[in-house]
This record gives structure tokens, C-alpha cells and sequence, in this order.
């Protein structure tokens, strides 16, 4: 087994990663602005079940940041994957990390065990305006007035509203505010897929779940109500109380979610 931790040298990338415990992997894939310390609350938990992998997008963390060569975050996946010589995997992938996610389970069904999609967004969704508007004030004041203002307003955005971790918030904050803003500043030459994963539904043949906040965002229902709809047999749980950040929220409950189903979708 590779080192707990190190870089991996993919796809012209270099991506931070981490492992721990044994046994089939399950891939932890974090949303935008984030990095591997979000899923703290969740490292414990699944390493005493999987052999759990963590790390950074391209252009998050400590990875690289883009080249302005192309390259696609589910292919960033793979290659990660096959550096470390694991598959097929579980994926959990949150928010941004969802639709990457998304995007590898119609890419690479075949490396591909249990699918877990949470607060997912997806590429080729036809978002609201209110959501679309949001998301632009963002990239307004930080072309405007400064990263620090656009991460004020992404951090109101969050929501986060601590429920058993009293440390949330501020763990949250600490990780935006080390997120260097890049992507507000600069065209991101990353690739969709055409046609989009949501076009392509029909090809995922691994167990899905689609796990939400009670206090998510509407268009993220909306996701979960398509991916729903075209995977045969998927799961969704909704967790009360809780919102984009549930897994910070409430981290004992969100792992119970995931866990059990994952020990369901394993069963003969």
C-alpha cells in the first residue's frame, strides 16, 4: 500500500491526496472552495470500514492549479485511481464533487461500485435564476472588490449552522479562507462532457443514493429528482435540519446515512 499520504503526477496535475484504513476503497470527492479537511468528521468512521481516499481537485488545496491546458476533474479521477491501483470504488461525491462524480460513474461504470451524490449540482442543468444570480454576485465582488469579499459572500451562501460540531463554523471559515480564489479571477479551462451526465442517466448500473439537507437549496432537489428518476433503483435521503454543509452540521448522522447504505448496497 502507497504512503498515507504524497502527490500523485496525473494528467499533467499534481493532486494531494490521503488514504487510511483497509479494505475496498470509497473515494471522498469535496465541493468548490473546499479541500480534504471537510470531510474530517467522516475520517474515522469510514476508515474502521473502507480504504478510504481524500484529496484535492486540480486548482484546490494543495494540488495544482490549472494549466490552462484542458482537463476534466472525472478524468483527473481515474487517473488517480489507477495511479493508486484501486477500483472499482465506492464515490461520495458533495456539491461540485457530486457532479464530478456524476460525470465519472457515466465515464467509468465499469470502476465503479456505489455511487453517493450529496447537495450534488450537475453540468447541463438548467439552474434557476435565483441560484444562477448567486453564484454571479460571487464572481462580481471578486472582481470587483477582492477575494475576501466574494468569500464573505460564499460563506453566507453556505449556511452553515453547526448542530453537533460547535466547531463547524469555524473549521468551515478556515478552509474557504485558505482557498486562493482562483477560479473568480480566471476562465477555468476545464471540459464538460457532451452530452452531460444527465443526459446519460441510463448507463450508471452501480447502487446511488442521493443524500440532502432538509434546508438545500431547491435546484439541488431538482438534481436529485432527475438522477432519481433515471437511475433504476436509486435511494434518497433527506437529513432535517440540516443544509449544504450537513456532513460538518452533523457528522454522526450523515455518516450513519452513508454507511448504511453503502453495508445495504453491498448485501447479496
Amino acid at each position: 500500500m502507497r504512503p498515507t499520504r504524497g502527490f500523485a503526477e496525473v494528467n499533467g496535475a499534481r493532486l494531494y491526496y490521503e488514504t487510511a484504513g483497509s479494505g475496498e476503497p470509497l473515494v471522498l470527492v469535496h465541493g468548490f472552495s473546499l479541500d480534504t479537511r471537510v470531510w474530517d468528521g467522516q475520517w474515522e468512521a469510514f476508515s474502521g470500514c473502507y480504504r478510504v481516499i481524500r484529496y484535492d481537485l486540480r486548482g484546490f488545496g494543495k494540488s495544482s492549479l490549472p494549466d490552462g491546458g484542458g482537463y476534466s476533474h472525472h478524468e483527473d479521477l481515474k487517473a488517480l485511481l489507477d495511479w493508486l491501483g484501486v477500483s472499482p470504488a465506492r464515490v461520495l461525491g458533495h456539491s461540485t464533487g457530486g457532479s464530478i462524480a456524476l460525470d465519472f460513474a457515466v465515464s467509468h461504470p465499469e470502476m465503479l461500485r456505489a455511487l453517493v451524490l450529496f447537495g450534488s449540482i450537475a453540468a447541463g442543468f438548467d439552474y434557476s435564476p435565483e441560484f444562477a444570480g448567486a453564484l454571479g454576485s460571487i464572481y462580481a465582488a471578486a472582481q470587483m472588490w477582492g477575494i475576501g469579499s466574494a468569500r464573505e459572500i460564499w460563506l453566507r451562501l453556505l449556511d452553515i449552522r453547526p448542530v453537533e460540531n460547535p466547531d463547524a463554523a469555524a473549521e468551515l471559515h478556515r478552509i474557504v479562507a485558505d482557498y486562493s480564489g482562483w477560479h473568480w479571477l480566471n476562465a477555468d479551462p476545464a471540459i464538460s462532457l457532451d452530452p452531460p451526465a444527465l443526459q446519460r442517466l441510463d448507463a450508471i448500473r452501480a447502487p446511488t443514493l442521493t443524500i440532502l439537507g432538509e434546508r438545500e437549496v431547491p435546484d439541488c432537489f431538482r438534481i436529485a429528482e432527475r438522477v432519481n428518476r433515471g437511475v433504476p433503483g436509486a435511494e434518497q435521503v433527506v437529513l432535517p435540519g440540516l443544509g449544504h454543509m450537513a456532513h460538518m452540521e452533523a457528522p454522526s448522522r450523515f455518516n450513519d446515512a452513508v454507511l448504511g447504505f453503502l453495508e445495504r448496497s453491498a448485501a447479496p
